[in-house]
Order: structure tokens, then sequence, then C-alpha cells
């Protein structure tokens, strides 16, 4: 065997040797990121939730109409004018514009949230027109969104002896309960309550779309109810605001999470524009009602409760005299997911209402950024829905129920 021969067996066993550890090594890597992409989770932790912090906190699923605005100003669409091109590339894939309530003095970050809240134990129907109207309603104390505080009469009292605190505004929702034993259910209390009760609980809310109950805030509701005890008297039972201050931040950035509205657009193309005539003949046609808000409303009847609303593309708002002498762009469908029960049904049928006024009045069915919607951007934007449902009821906050519309009010 030649000297050339042995130089290129060892230069062949060389090279192989090389390809054997290049593919270990990358093996190697691949398995590392694998390992790191499919690691168990913490106790507690929810994919759906997860999914739902992400969104919010990379920003641009964020609808860019919502970002610098107060947390209860209704929502404001561009005027009329020159606006975002199309997206035409169909090798991109739909993103949903999704509309996420900005809370003040807390943000959607992408922080652990807190545990899931737990289940509020009611013999109530999940759904009065009343609890569609007022939040938590006359439903139950439920501490796990508010803050409570018990007053033990040492005679019992009537309804008027809490005159102070039935009449007490502190910036969030106040609620007083009476009962006259243990055994027997809270009962909602108003000036006009009659009867005698051995037991009283006065309930604040802890965080609604304005933002957390402030630390100020909850030490004023603990004096009001002190105040109230020494008038009685009563013996107190009180938290304490600084605890109660750090568990209303934390409900805040669980609820800012989740709190998502879904617009579809209608939208003449060039200067063309609806008459306010035509919109609120073709709207209340559709089932609408002009409500007292500015905008359309379509109210289910055996609920009372609003399932999604119609509003002008523009700021202006609808009311019966202005609708006679307006011409507008467009309106917008709006379904605010935290507020009615089973959501992406309810999205099901605005997602009709909205092809077939769209149908009637020659107008485009676009997004927030005025891309045409077909059925494969809406099935995007339904998935969007179902998840964010889903999200809701992993932490026992069900979509529609009186939890829900009182922690997505305000």
């Amino acid at each position: 065997m030649t000297s050339l021969q042995i130089g290129l067996i060892v230069a062949g066993v060389v090279l192989v040797a090389g390809v054997l550890l290049y593919n270990w090594l990358q093996e190697r890597r691949v398995r590392r990121r694998m390992d790191a992409a499919f690691a168990p989770r913490a106790a507690g932790a929810d994919v759906l939730l997860d999914a739902t912090r992400g969104a919010a906190a990379r920003g641009p699923r964020v609808e860019p109409t919502l970002g610098d605005e107060a947390p209860a100003r209704p929502r404001t669409l561009p005027e009329n004018g020159p606006g975002p091109e199309p997206d035409t590339d169909d090798a991109a894939p739909y993103e949903p514009p999704v509309d996420v309530i900005r809370r003040t003095g807390s943000e959607a970050t992408a922080e652990p949230l807190a545990a899931p809240l737990a289940t509020a134990t009611s013999d109530a129907p999940e759904r009065t027109a009343p609890a569609a109207a007022a939040g938590c309603g006359d439903s139950p104390p439920d501490p796990d969104i508010e803050s409570i505080v018990t007053l033990q009469p040492v005679q019992p009292v009537t309804a008027g002896a809490l005159a102070a605190g039935l009449h007490a505004r502190l910036g969030k929702p106040l609620r007083w309960f009476g009962r006259r034993t243990p055994a027997e259910p809270w009962r909602r209390l108003g000036s006009d309550t009659r009867g005698e009760f051995t037991e009283i609980a006065a309930c604040l809310l802890l965080a609604d779309r304005t933002g957390a109950a402030s630390a100020p805030l909850l030490d004023a509701f603990i004096r009001l109810t002190g105040e109230v005890a020494a008038s009685l008297p009563a013996a107190i039972l009180a938290p304490s605001a600084g605890a109660e201050a750090e568990r209303a931040e934390a409900l805040d950035r669980i609820c800012a999470d989740l709190d998502v509205q879904i617009g579809l657009t209608l939208l003449k193309t060039g200067p063309a524009t609806i008459s306010g005539t035509r919109l609120r003949g073709v709207a209340e046609a559709a089932g609408f009602r002009l409500a007292a808000g500015g905008r359309f409303e379509w109210v289910q009847e055996e609920t009372g409760a609003t399932l999604y609303a119609l509003q002008n593309y523009r700021s202006e708002p609808f009311t019966a005299d202005n609708l006679r002498l307006m011409a507008t762009p467009g309106a917008v469908l709006l379904l605010d997911v935290p507020r009615v029960a089973d959501p992406a049904r309810v999205f099901d049928q605005m997602k009709l209402v909205a092809k077939r006024m769209a149908q009637t009045l020659d107008a485009a069915l676009v997004d927030d950024n005025r891309r045409p919607l077909d059925d494969a951007a809406l099935a995007a934007i339904r998935q969007q829905v179902q998840a964010t449902a889903a999200a809701m009821r992993d932490v026992r906050i069900d979509p529609g129920s009186p939890r829900a519309l009182a922690l997505f009010g305000g």
C-alpha cells in the first residue's frame, strides 16, 4: 500500500468523523430547542391565557384607534379619507385587528397571572335583564371581585339606618346586602327595602374598565363602613386597604388581558356615502334599535342584554335628529366579547347581519385596517373570539355573566 493510498484512507476517515460530529451537534441543538418549547408548564399555567397575554404584550395586535384613549371612552374611528392600502399578499396569514381596552393605571403585560378566580355560588339565573344593565345586580356578594366589609348590629336594623352608606358614591360600584340569619341568602338592600337585618355586608367592586380600585379609595370605603357601624352601633370586620389594593391590581391585570372587542366595518368606496335615514331604515330592519348612547343596539328580548352594536364610522354619534341630516361613509358592527354569553355564536349572528347590510347598502365588509373580509378572514376572527372566551372561562369569568358584566363595565 502506497503512502498516497494511506493518506486518502486517513482523509476519508477524518471526513466521515467530521460529518458524524456535525450531525451530532446539530441533533443536540435541535433537541435542546424542542425541550425548551415543550417543557412542562408551571402549576396553574394555561396555554390559552399565555397566548392571550402574549398577544396583548406584543402590541401590533392592538388596534391603534384605542391605543392612548381613556379606557371608558367610546371607540372612535377615523374620519373618511385615505387609509392604509388593503393587504394583497395572499401568502401572508390574516391577523384579526383586535381592540384591547387599555385600563387606567394598568397595562397588559407578560407577567404571570394570579390564580384563577373561584366559581361564584349562586342559585340565581346566570343572565337576567337587571344584571345585564347593572353588572353584578342582585347576585350575591362575590369575594373574588369585591372588597367585603361585614357589620353585625347589636340590634336588628332596617335599611333606612344605612342611608349614609346606601347613598355613598366612591368611584366604584358599591352594593349593600342584609340577612336575618347566616342560613338565609343575602338580600340586596335599597332605601325602600323592608324588614330588619342582623347582618350587613358592604361590597365594593375591585376593578372595572376604569382601572383597579386604589388604596385611597379602598381606605375611604373602609372608613365609610366604620362610620356606618358606629352609628348603628355594630361590630365590624374589615380587610386591610393595602391588601385589597394589591388584590385589585392583580384582578385588573387579568381582566386587561381579556378585554377584547371585535369590529366589522361596512364601508362605501370612494366618495360615496350612506344617508342617515337609509342607514337607520336598514339597521332597524336588521333588528337594531337606536339607543341613548349614540349608537344602535341589537338587544335580546328574553334577557334584555345587548349582544352587539352598530356605531358611526365617524366620531359623530347617531341620534334621531342628526340621522335625518347626516351622511356617513360607513358604520361599524361592534362585539364586546366579555359582555355576551356564548361570544362565538353571537359573532356568527353579527357576521350574517353584517353581510346582509353590506349587500343592501352596496358597501364593502372590511376590518379596521380596511382589508376586505372574506370567509377565511372571518373564520380567523371567530377563532380569536373563541380563544378569548375560553381564556375567560379558565379564570372563572364566564362571558356575559354578572361577574363579567361587573368587571368589564364602567
